[in-house]
């Protein structure tokens, strides 16, 4: 079996290998059509949170690639999945349609449904299909980095220019496409790539790939940086830690000191957000003191979510019940909205919808079943990356880094928004990882 080195690192007119990477490519166009797509401005649904969110151009090209992957497989008469697999992915659909079921306004609760289903279980399920080796796991590793590069170059510029989401009062917050109500859409995009980068370049690829990879990365911090997002920091320095960690203990101390250089360069000595991100940095430590409202609001909904699971601790409220269920468990700290602006929209109050947490958003919703089908099979799949990573240092990183990165997040964010369905093809590729028959490098 092939490297992924193998695999990005072509030289330019060698013809049958670059016939070959227009042939995977070809077969994996339905995974990035989805990738691509997140370029397009605006994207519909804005960021509500819990399972609003959908309708966007990527949404549907997502539905294309389940029907793709559908087609091929009744083509091939072949069974897609492992039982391993299948009993793994298929784990959420019991918290969802119990808590539909059980729901006050069953009605209501269907789109969730149909929502919850596509981004944790058709979608990661159809890339992991897609997926037949590590090349084609590079070349959808490669386009979430390019993805978040050019989501980044947007953001960068965005703050240069003044033209990016409202933060303080100036319009300065690296948003990218997505505007200014999904502002974590940006910082999650670009987050993706960097741990990816990280994982590459920390997983014995050697020569141009790891440059390139380090490069990658470099670039993809300054975008992150300016994101001003607190989750999207704290998950990204856990996870690169992590990827660090397992690394090697040695290398894991050189690299954190460039690394500390770097950010000490780019924000102490270019002054590159500086003010702005040193206050950012220590409200994340503000739940008494003086806290920010965003803070406030983020505590008061997370005790509401808490106030619904002790009333319905099994099954919970229901699928996209939490903002009927809002008021009757917040306290009166809670605002009425947060203020969106900047990046071409006009000021508007984005309603609170979810707890921005997505841990407790399913446990508010779905109660302790839906919560331990949902994490239980998030957990199998972090287990399974962490011990096939003999069979591939690199593969292994990334899976693990992305995996990582989107368990630590989901504490300080939830599903919504047009990025969502990134989240879906990431936990599809990382799954391809753990769960798909993989041969050692």
């Amino acid at each position: 079996m092939a490297t992924m080195t193998t695999a990005v690192a072509a030289v330019p007119g060698a013809g049958p290998e670059v016939r070959g990477l227009a042939r995977r490519v070809g077969a994996l166009s339905p995974v990035l059509a989805v990738i691509a797509l997140l370029l397009v401005p605006g994207g519909g649904g804005g960021a509500q949170g819990g399972t609003g969110g959908t309708g966007t151009v990527a949404d549907a090209a997502s539905g294309l690639l389940v029907l793709v992957c559908l087609v091929r497989v009744v083509r091939s008469g072949a069974r897609p999945l492992t039982r391993t697999a299948a009993v793994v992915l298929g784990l959420p659909v019991l918290g969802v349609c119990l808590a539909a079921i059980t729901s006050n306004d069953p009605g209501a609760s269907l789109p969730g449904v149909a929502r919850y289903v596509q981004i944790f279980v058709l979608v990661p399920a159809a890339v992991l299909l897609s997926v037949r080796d590590r090349r084609d796991f590079a070349v959808v590793a490669w386009a979430l980095v390019g993805l978040g590069l050019l989501q980044g170059a947007v953001g960068v510029v965005q703050y240069l220019t003044g033209t990016g989401a409202s933060y303080q009062g100036e319009d300065v917050r690296a948003v990218g496409t997505f505007g200014a109500t999904d502002v974590m859409g940006m910082a999650t995009v670009v987050a993706y790539g960097l741990v990816i980068a990280t994982g590459l370049a920390l997983g014995g690829t050697a020569g141009r790939t790891r440059t390139v990879s380090l490069a990658c990365a470099g670039a993809l911090f300054v975008p992150l940086v300016l994101s001003f997002s607190r989750g999207a920091w704290i998950a990204t320095i856990l996870t690169c830690a992590l990827q660090l960690l397992l690394s090697g203990l040695r290398r894991a101390g050189r690299v954190a000191l460039v690394a500390a250089a770097l950010g000490v360069v780019l924000v102490g000595g270019l002054g590159i957000g500086s003010d702005m991100v040193k206050e950012r940095v220590t409200s994340i430590t503000q739940v008494t003191a003086a806290p920010d409202q965003s803070v406030t609001d983020r505590y008061t909904l997370w005790a509401a979510a808490g106030r619904m699971w002790r009333g319905e601790p099994l099954t919970g409220v229901g699928l996209k019940g939490f903002p009927a269920y809002r008021d009757s468990n917040a306290s009166l700290a809670l605002s009425s909205g947060s203020d969106t602006a900047g990046a071409g929209a006009a000021f508007a109050r984005q309603p609170l919808l979810s707890p921005h947490n997505m841990y407790l958003l399913v446990l508010s919703e779905q109660g302790l079943v839906g919560l331990l089908a949902l994490a239980g099979g998030w957990a199998a799949l972090l287990v399974a990356a962490v011990r096939r990573r003999r069979l591939g240092a690199d593969c292994a990183l990334v899976a693990i880094g992305l995996l990582t990165w989107q368990l630590v997040d989901f504490f300080y964010a939830d599903i919504g928004g047009p990025s969502t369905v990134l989240m879906s093809v990431v936990l599809g590729l990382a799954a391809w990882w753990s769960l798909a028959e993989v041969r050692r490098a």
